[in-house]
């Protein structure tokens, strides 16, 4: 007995083209979004001078007119990366110094710097770098003077409970933001030791510094000027 057997019209050869995948077009925010992650990493790698528009167009499966349409070129791109790192980083920082005890927000802040460091390290990488362009929003030295302003408030108020010389406190807020800084470009390298370690380390010199502070320091050398 014979039996009919169906045959599937799917499984026998045809002239049938392979179906292309469609690719969905990027809306302007996403493309912008695009262009700016690409530029972070290819400036933080490469410095500004290193990187060109046919790189960071090519990175993105774009022509060159793209990038263009958007920033303006590579100078406006650079400044707007420059600007959302440094208003992110002081962000970090700022909202670090609510309240608490001075050692506590000494503890928060270096912990806010290195958080960032941590988790936007091309940003980083960017920002300690002499910008080639000026900024809307300043330098990386005016940034963190910014940030010296708000310790200084911190630091003055203890000044005072503790019978110094308020007007000192923005030489010694400069002097703390400024070593916590410059340990973070030194730590973002190396990365040891690890993140809490380095932060207790930075609290450890900064408050005892503070505690152990004379009202009248003096210099035990023969120099006065």
């Amino acid at each position: 007995m014979m039996v009919a057997v169906a045959t599937d019209s799917s499984s026998t050869p045809s002239n049938d083209k392979p179906r292309r995948v469609r690719r969905t077009r990027m809306t302007g925010a996403e493309r912008r979004q695009q262009l700016l992650e690409i530029g972070r990493t290819l400036f933080a790698a490469k410095g500004f001078e290193g990187t060109s528009v046919e790189e960071i167009a090519a990175k993105a499966g774009v022509s060159k007119p793209v990038v263009y349409e958007h920033f303006g070129g590579k100078e406006g791109l650079y400044a707007v990366v420059v600007d959302r790192e440094m208003r992110r980083l002081l962000d970090m920082v700022t909202s670090s110094l609510t309240a608490g005890h001075p050692r506590e927000l000494c503890e928060q802040a270096a912990f806010a710097l290195l958080d960032y460091i941590e988790e936007y390290t091309d940003g980083f990488r960017i920002l300690v770098r002499d910008s080639p362009i000026p900024q809307s929003t300043g330098s990386f030295a005016s940034l963190i003077s910014d940030i010296a302003t708000q310790v200084e408030d911190i630091l003055g108020r203890e000044f005072k409970s503790r019978g110094f010389d308020p007007k000192l406190a923005p030489l010694y807020a400069q002097a703390l933001v400024g070593m916590v800084a410059l340990t973070g470009q030194w730590w973002l390298d190396v990365r040891k030791p690890k993140k809490a370690e380095v932060a207790a380390h930075l609290v450890n010199l900064a408050w005892h510094g503070l505690d152990g502070l004379e009202q009248k320091p003096r210099l035990i050398g023969h120099r006065k000027s």
